[in-house]
């Protein structure tokens, strides 16, 4: 079970609301849904909660910046469609799959290259890591420190962020 929320940044203080991603495939297009839904060139934070396992925070500030992303557990994230849009490469420190490293990653028998470590992972270097990764700091302007990001736990999080920027009643009522 999912909660996704868009909390917008206005003159009068902050805007929840609730916001399917279905139809959203990629993190530009996440980007995109969220400057739609600003007025003018606010700040919008995207929130993505997952039952218990991670949780996700996109900031979107303004047409010209890139997106900011910070998620809490990678590992848990990429078993996630959720969180396969927010776990790009560049996230994740490596270099951009090219239909040709596509190849590579199949031996001519068939099976994959890599192999599992005692625990039955896989041992690729390319492995998703676990824990946090991504840009803790997103939200150090609005008094919550990367610190403190790291530090929350996933299904409270987005509440704490939320009573922090001082609208968690807004949050809730969408929830």
């Amino acid at each position: 079970m999912y909660f996704t929320a868009l909390l917008a940044r206005t003159a009068d203080g902050w805007e929840a609301s609730d916001t399917e991603f279905d139809d959203v495939e990629s993190l530009d297009e996440l980007a995109e849904l969220a400057r739609d839904n600003a007025p003018e060139d606010d700040t919008v934070l995207v929130c993505i909660e997952q039952e218990g396992a991670w949780f996700g925070i996109v900031r979107v500030d303004g047409e010209e910046e890139d997106p900011k992303v910070f998620v809490s557990d990678a590992a848990q994230a990429m078993r996630s469609a959720y969180g396969e849009i927010l776990l790009t490469d560049e996230l994740l420190g490596r270099e951009p799959e090219s239909p040709a490293d596509l190849d590579q990653l199949v031996d001519l028998d068939g099976s994959e290259d890599g192999y599992a470590d005692e625990d039955g992972d896989d041992a690729d270097a390319d492995a998703v890591p676990r824990g946090p990764v991504g840009d803790s700091g997103l939200l150090a302007d609005f008094g919550v420190d990367a610190g403190t990001v790291l530090k929350l736990t996933p299904g409270e999080a987005l509440s704490e962020i939320a009573e922090a920027l001082g609208c968690s009643d807004m949050l809730e009522a969408v929830r």
